[in-house]
């Protein structure tokens, strides 16, 4: 099971190509192919990436725990694996960003990769370091008030 990381800012070309992290790239080594899951978050304006073994358990656990036929189990896998694409790594270790992905994300000439422990995110920079400084106020407060990790 990869385990991504920190954070990065890696430069974005013109044809949405971006250099995956290179820790983040041996962490996802010996997965049957070369290359990342990605998703538009369903939460913040950024992108969820992750293994294909990590989908592949999210599936399971979403199959045991749904309706076989439910609304719950359509919109879900509608939202979620629907969405997904399998970026594969070029030679240079780069993944190309589908233009949705990008638009979603509000991503243009960089991208902040950030590590999220079983997966990680991309963001557009700027947008992660005012979320960043929410979550470090928001954690601090919780600190402040007695509450633990």
């Amino acid at each position: 099971m990869p385990l991504f990381l920190s954070t990065q800012v890696n430069k974005v070309d013109k044809k949405g190509r971006v250099s995956v992290p290179a820790a983040y790239r041996s962490a996802l080594a010996g997965q049957g192919w070369e290359g990342v899951i990605c998703l538009p978050s369903l939460v913040y304006p950024a992108l969820d990436g992750c293994d294909l073994a990590y989908m592949e358990r999210l599936s399971a656990d979403q199959s045991q725990g749904m309706q076989a036929f439910g609304r719950s189990k359509d919109a879900f896998s509608s939202a979620v694996f629907a969405a997904a694409r399998q970026l594969s790594f070029d030679s240079e270790g780069r993944i190309i960003l589908p233009e949705p992905f990008i638009k979603h994300a509000g991503i243009t000439d960089a991208a902040c990769f950030v590590g999220q422990g079983q997966t990680f995110q991309i963001w557009e920079p700027g947008r992660f370091e005012a979320h960043q400084k929410e979550a470090w106020e928001a954690l601090s407060a919780e600190q402040s008030a007695g509450g633990g990790l």
